[in-house]
């Protein structure tokens, strides 16, 4: 296979991949934040503060294993 037949058919393939993944997200609702006054949106928000605190935690965790690494390397002359 050619090269510029590989590069058309991964530009094809990301394109098509593309196009299927934002179908599927934008014809569906996965919480319904619900506009009633009887507190619907509650687990609407209690899944926004679970990912805003695993957020945190990654971004944390990475801080932490780049600090390790800065730590580990050698000192440069």
């Amino acid at each position: 296979m050619t090269t510029i037949r590989r590069a058309l058919l991964v530009t094809a393939v990301t394109a098509l991949a593309l196009i299927a993944i934002a179908t599927t997200a934008g014809a569906q609702q996965i919480v319904d934040a619900g506009k009633q006054d009887d507190g619907s949106g509650g687990f609407a928000f209690v899944l926004l503060a679970l990912l805003v605190m695993l957020m945190w935690a990654a971004l944390f965790f990475m801080d932490r294993i780049r600090r390790r690494r800065q730590d580990n390397e050698p000192a440069s002359p």
